[in-house]
């Protein structure tokens, strides 16, 4: 029978579709046979061999005595390669379970054994890795090596760690867990830290790991420096302590603590309230993090009375006896204008220049003001380090707020010289006193000493950097002896003495600016000095936000001045400092309000 037209028809496109799929599959195999082979091959070998990382042992931060505050602590992966697992390596698995701290059931389900039994041939079992513990000491791994167990297998890593917990914190800053370095020197100083990574071309087999018989080129990782700081472990516990005393007694909502020495410029102590724990840092805030002796602005208040001091002396127009008539409201300037001056604390008559800083009147600072002009004032702000950065390796920080003369009112004046119109980091201020105390030079300061190798060895040291010459050794002397009297019985920091010995130093207390206008509520308390005044070894600066003292204003004398006597006792043996050869007694009573006048 004939075979009908449209059977025909379909078979030939059968056919057709069918040897175009064989013609190209066959081209496509002489293809990749003839003229891929080659790199198909290269394909397939890349795919078996990787480079693998070695992580390199970052350095330790230490103090300027050796103490370890950060150091890296070492930590090892470990599994099993199911492959390699010899009948006899069964007998040492309650050995394993006991130096990794793991059960025997643990350490057989790893193996791959299943009710009992192991398969007759491991290199079924799939995956072929098997993790077994992800942080194990290296003592209890090394405990296993003499058992010549090859199918047990570690990986190296590292954890930070700061074993002194809170201390330094916003000194050291943080490693966090994915190795990226978070403030603080930790951060700044990650080049000489950090090391240089090593790694091995080898072949990997199932599961991704590591055949070591299989190495084809290795270079090692190098470790780390070494960072030694010029934080002293003893005077930051010192400082630490004092701030839980501040925080305890008057529940500021922050404040700062620094100690240095004035003529190296090397931080001996630096904390804030609030703080955090480097170790646990994922649970601490922004706000606890925050290094506030940086970032911090605020107006200086009364302590940047030293600027307005120093200056007038060093230009000769004024010394300390000249007389300042402080009773009258209104200043006329050359032109007829009438300034209105800012209020004291209470009804001041005639002063001396000395009296003016002794006593912290206003108006004696805005008259000593206008006697430099605005020009001349506004350049010994910036001699002093105002509106610059200056200069702590430890990051984020603030060059403050100084405006220069041309966005100044006719008031500007008058109320800088009190330290208002202006906003500094405490660092700037406590520098400031530091510049005075040293007798006139402003150092850079500083809280890395040296970079060391894993020996100890010094590879590269960090020596004191001086700025630039402020004033005179005669001015500096001077209006140290002005400061002398403002911490006594006749000044404002009573508070802050120390029985035998001369302390130079001076009070602040500004009004926080809320929501646009002062705050009769809330204030900034501070006090910033130095001591012996005849021979100055510690320069403290203490800062207090929005403390509440009992029956008072947190005024610097009451909440910051207490805080530089108690620091310097502790430091008076530390340091073995002599006595002054004539010292004021210290007023022994602790009760009642010690405080008289201004700031």
């Amino acid at each position: 029978m004939a075979s009908r037209p449209g059977t025909n028809f379909r078979f030939w496109i059968l056919a057709l579709f069918f040897l175009t799929g064989y013609g190209a599959i066959g081209f496509r195999l002489v293809e990749l046979h003839a003229f891929k082979s080659t790199e198909l091959v290269g394909e397939l070998e890349n795919s078996r061999f990787r480079v693998l990382r070695e992580l390199p042992r970052r350095g330790d931060i230490l103090d300027i005595n050796g103490e370890i505050l950060a150091t890296s602590h070492i930590f090892l992966e470990v599994g099993v390669d199911r492959h390699e697992i010899k009948p006899s390596d069964l007998e040492r698995i309650p050995v394993i379970a006991k130096n990794l701290g793991l059960t025997v059931t643990q350490v057989q389900e790893a193996f791959g054994i299943s009710n009992g039994r192991m398969p007759a041939d491991t290199k079924t079992l799939s995956p072929r890795w098997k993790l077994l513990k992800r942080r194990v000491e290296p003592r209890a791994f090394e405990a296993l090596s003499e058992f010549g167990l090859k199918c047990v297998t570690s990986t190296k890593s590292y954890e930070r760690e700061y074993p002194q917990g809170e201390l330094a914190s916003h000194v050291l800053g943080f490693v966090r867990k994915d190795g990226e370095t978070a403030m603080g020197v930790e951060r700044e100083f990650n080049y000489y830290l950090s090391g240089e990574e090593g790694w091995t071309e080898t072949e990997i087999g199932a599961g991704r790991r590591e055949m070591a018989q299989f190495r084809r080129r290795q270079v090692s990782s190098t470790d780390g420096f070494n960072v030694v700081l010029t934080i002293d472990s003893y005077v930051q516990d010192v400082v630490e302590k004092e701030l839980k005393a501040v925080v305890e007694k008057f529940n500021p909502k922050a404040a700062t603590i620094i100690v240095s020495d004035p003529y190296t410029g090397d931080i001996r102590g630096l904390g804030n309230y609030p703080n955090f724990n480097p170790n646990t840092y994922s649970k601490s805030d922004d706000e606890s993090r925050k290094n506030r002796a940086l970032t911090d602005i605020l107006e200086p208040g009364s302590t940047f009375k030293i600027v307005a001091a120093t200056a007038a002396l060093e230009e000769r127009v004024v010394n300390v006896d000249t007389q300042i008539d402080c009773a009258e409201p209104i200043a006329v300037m050359p032109d007829g204008y009438r300034v209105k001056l800012p209020r004291d604390d209470h009804p001041m008559g005639v002063l001396t220049v000395g009296q003016v800083i002794s006593k912290s009147s206003n108006r004696g600072a805005a008259h000593l003001g206008f006697k430099l002009g605005d020009r001349t004032f506004y350049e010994w702000v910036e001699k002093y380090g105002f509106g610059e950065y200056s200069g702590l390796d430890l990051g984020s920080e603030s060059k403050g707020i100084l405006n220069p003369p041309r966005k100044w009112d006719r008031l500007t004046l008058s109320r800088m010289t009190m330290g208002h119109s202006i906003a500094a980091t405490p660092i700037q201020i406590h520098m400031a006193t530091a510049t005075l105390a040293n007798g006139g030079v402003l150092m850079t300061p500083r809280v890395v000493k040296a970079i060391t190798n894993y020996e100890g060895e010094v590879v590269l040291e960090f020596g004191p950097l001086a700025k630039r010459k402020v004033f005179s050794l005669g001015t500096a002397r001077m209006v140290s002896q002005l400061l002398e009297d403002a911490a006594s019985e006749r000044g404002t920091a009573r508070r802050a003495m120390i029985d035998g010995y001369r302390v130079a130093g001076k009070t602040g207390t500004t009004q926080k600016i809320v929501n646009g206008r002062y705050s009769t509520r809330e204030h900034v308390g501070s006090f910033t000095g130095f001591f012996p005044a005849d021979n100055p070894e510690v320069v403290i600066t203490v800062i207090v936000d929005s403390g509440k003292p009992e029956g008072g204003l947190a005024y610097g004398g009451v909440v910051a001045a207490p805080s530089f006597r108690n620091i310097g006792l502790k430091l008076i043996p530390h340091y073995a400092i002599s006595r002054s050869e004539s010292a004021s007694g210290l007023a022994q009573t602790q009760s009642g309000n010690l405080y008289s006048g201004g700031n």
